[in-house]
């Protein structure tokens, strides 16, 4: 808590308060009070306790050491692509997905003068989503942890060549002037998060509706096996909906695989190919079984 912007420290101290009354209630969220991950947290449980964390690493451990029921985590983005390091943070953590949300993303520029401004500061996603709008304008991107806590900065440092893009949420929680909205250079920006628990949702438990399970494998050394591997899903007529690749470790030797299908695990077809993924694979990790949010293309 104390690595955030003085400016945030007392709200976020009053968030963790409440969320220490009522863990189970908690939904852990990394960023400043006012970040995406903030308006997500609250989108998905109204009735929750919206849990500030400066790091993905110190939201999942809240969750593990039972200071929060779950959290919300942004895994990937529309126009920028997966957030980094969640693909090798959700295996390791040992959750389980129990959901998804889409949050619509929606960017402001403010500061506490009136521009022109030298420099940005954001989350690096936030900065890939307004690449041209900075560019136009020559103004240098600078990282900050997360895009609140960018607002919460550029508010205390009080350097009006300075700006942050962040949520408008957040410009009405820090005092800054909002100069310019809906600065994303695509109006369909979209985030998708994940939602973590310490124990996986029954795929029983959700009752027929449409589903998304999500797995991570490595398959065996041996010519054509990652096509051996999938040809199950294709067989099956499972829909597989994202597979992404990524190294695991430093030697560039072994490669993972995260995925996404559209099913639940006691579904005959599902139950047939993730049997014959296994078979090919050295190893094969279920994340999660969880209620589809939205409808892929």
């Amino acid at each position: 808590m104390h690595s955030f912007p003085t400016p945030a420290l007392a709200l976020v101290e009053q968030m963790v308060a409440a969320a220490a009354k009522y863990p189970a209630r908690a939904v852990a969220f990394q960023g400043a009070p006012g970040a995406n991950s903030h308006r997500a947290a609250m989108e998905w449980a109204p009735d929750g306790l919206p849990l500030p964390c400066f790091s993905f690493d110190d939201a999942l451990d809240a969750v593990k050491q039972e200071r929060a029921g779950s959290a919300i985590i942004p895994i990937e983005n529309s126009q920028h692509g997966r957030v980094a390091d969640i693909h090798f943070l959700l295996p390791e953590s040992g959750l389980s997905i129990v959901g998804e949300h889409f949050l619509p993303i929606r960017y402001a520029v403010m500061a506490t003068g009136d521009g022109p401004f030298a420099a940005a500061y954001s989350h690096p996603q936030a900065l890939g989503q307004t690449r041209n709008w900075l560019r136009e304008r020559g103004i240098v991107p600078l990282t900050y942890p997360d895009t609140a806590g960018a607002a919460a900065f550029v508010k205390e440092q009080g350097d009006p060549e300075v700006c942050a893009i962040a949520p408008r949420i957040a410009a009405d929680i820090y005092g800054l002037k909002v100069v310019a909205e809906n600065v994303a250079d695509a109006s369909d920006n979209t985030t998708r998060f994940v939602v973590l628990a310490r124990q996986p949702l029954d795929p029983a438990s959700l009752g027929g509706a449409p589903a998304m399970t999500t797995f991570v494998f490595e398959v065996k050394n041996i010519p054509a096996a990652l096509y051996k591997a999938l040809g199950g899903f294709a067989t099956n007529g499972v829909n597989m909906t994202k597979l992404e690749s990524y190294q695991k470790g430093a030697s560039f030797s072994a490669t993972m695989f995260y995925a996404d299908i559209v099913g639940a695990p006691g579904d005959p077809a599902v139950d047939r190919a993730l049997e014959e993924l296994a078979f090919h694979c050295k190893e094969l990790r279920m994340l999660g079984t969880y209620r589809q949010a939205m409808k892929r293309g």
